[in-house]
């Protein structure tokens, strides 16, 4: 079958819950996807940045393939001899003492917030039900009901109260608002990095260090949500660490923890934090299944092995400084950390979707956010000639009337 009748059947039998580019990818491997016309692409979203370590990265395809002839699933009834060495290892890497392992993004959101209103009641002495999260403006940290509540985004929450109530919601890059909102019932902080979903928003330098300073003031958790930003997207293996003295009481990952294979999110935390669930109390008949361990593992091997933080912050100082370059009438500013690169464009360019479509036509798959941004995200195994070959598509597209 062609593309155009693909996307009949999916337009006919599929909810319309996306709006993606009209193409149908068939297979990929490293930066690039194939469509099922033949035509190869540049793959500059990294779905999401899920595939940091490429498509179909090999050493992660062939621990999934040995661990599913072996056993797939067990629940969390009984052991497995791939989660322990997961929990190991993925401590190795963070510097987290412990871990919790579950599917989606959103999943480990919600474990966080639970982990953290627990504290706030066992620990900190709040009132039952009583305990507050404070959040920020333009978050984006999935769309489980909870979530949503928390969201700024009207498309997200308009038809789909009521709202769950513990949140309160400060302006983005102003850590001062935070103390204010403070009060005895705040249980965490919760924030991101980087801001992706919002336009790959980027906070004024010293920001989240403040926050931390805030949040140890007042006996307050610090939750940062590095599903999209942290294992080394943004050139270090999270984001938080591009400020020094930053150390969050829980950290948020996800997406690349899989490397594109599987769901497989967790939540990082020492073990005084995370000790604090009981048996029966939190959990996932999926969550931390031998299959998602034994490719966790290999995923987080490569991260480590193939260094792709140092590569992500090479490839992307080189790219930002680039696209910094190009004389455009549309463009208002680049920014990005590492090969995460928001191209902000003026209103009056008309949307960046326009853009994303004519990059396609020249071989580049990238995706807009929030109408005016084009997000650059490629697979951190991306090459220097590989940019070397889009730039030139790039400034042509950002140069049209």
């Amino acid at each position: 079958m062609k593309t155009q009748q693909f996307i009949e059947i999916e337009e006919q039998y599929g909810a319309h819950n996306y709006h993606p580019l009209d193409v149908v990818i068939e297979q990929a491997e490293g930066a690039w996807v194939y469509d099922v016309d033949g035509n190869k692409f540049l793959d500059c979203l990294s779905a999401y940045s899920a595939v940091n370590q490429g498509h179909v990265h090999p050493r992660i395809l062939n621990a999934m393939l040995e661990q599913a002839k072996k056993v797939t699933l067990t629940s969390r009834a009984f052991r497995n001899d791939q989660l322990p060495l997961f929990y190991k290892e993925l401590s190795e890497f963070s510097g987290y003492e412990m871990s919790l392992p579950m599917n989606s993004g959103a999943e480990a959101v919600e474990t966080a917030i639970k982990l953290a209103r627990k504290w706030a009641y066992r620990v900190k002495g709040v009132p039952r039900h009583q305990a507050e999260i404070i959040t920020v403006e333009g978050n984006f940290h999935g769309r489980t009901t909870t979530i949503i509540s928390f969201s700024t985004e009207p498309l997200y929450r308009d038809d789909f109260g009521p709202f769950t109530p513990g949140f309160v919601t400060v302006p983005y890059g102003d850590a001062e608002a935070f103390e204010k909102a403070i009060t005895p019932n705040t249980a965490a902080i919760s924030i991101e990095p980087i801001q992706g979903e919002a336009g790959v928003v980027i906070p004024p330098k010293g920001y989240l260090k403040k926050v931390a300073e805030i949040c140890k003031k007042h006996n307050v958790l610090l939750i940062v949500d590095e599903i999209q930003t942290g294992l080394c997207r943004t050139g270090r293996k999270f984001a938080f660490q591009h400020e020094e003295g930053v150390r969050p009481d829980m950290v948020i990952i996800g997406k690349a923890l899989s490397g594109g294979f599987y769901p497989i999110s967790a939540v990082l935390a020492d073990a005084d934090l995370m000790g604090l669930f009981q048996p029966g109390e939190h959990g996932s008949t999926f969550g931390g299944n031998p299959l998602a361990a034994a490719i966790g593992r290999a995923a987080i091997g490569v991260l480590r092995d193939e260094k792709l933080d140092e590569r992500a912050n090479e490839l992307g100082n080189y790219f930002i400084e680039q696209l910094s370059e190009v004389p455009s009438k549309h463009v208002k500013e680049v920014r990005g950390r590492g090969l995460l690169i928001g191209v902000e464009l003026h209103p009056a360019a008309g949307g960046a979707r326009r853009f994303c479509e004519a990059l396609k036509a020249r071989g580049i798959l990238a995706k807009e956010t929030h109408d005016h941004v084009i997000r650059f995200a490629p697979p951190l195994v991306i090459d220097k000639e590989t940019i070397d070959w889009a730039l030139p598509k790039i400034r042509e597209v950002l140069q049209m009337d």
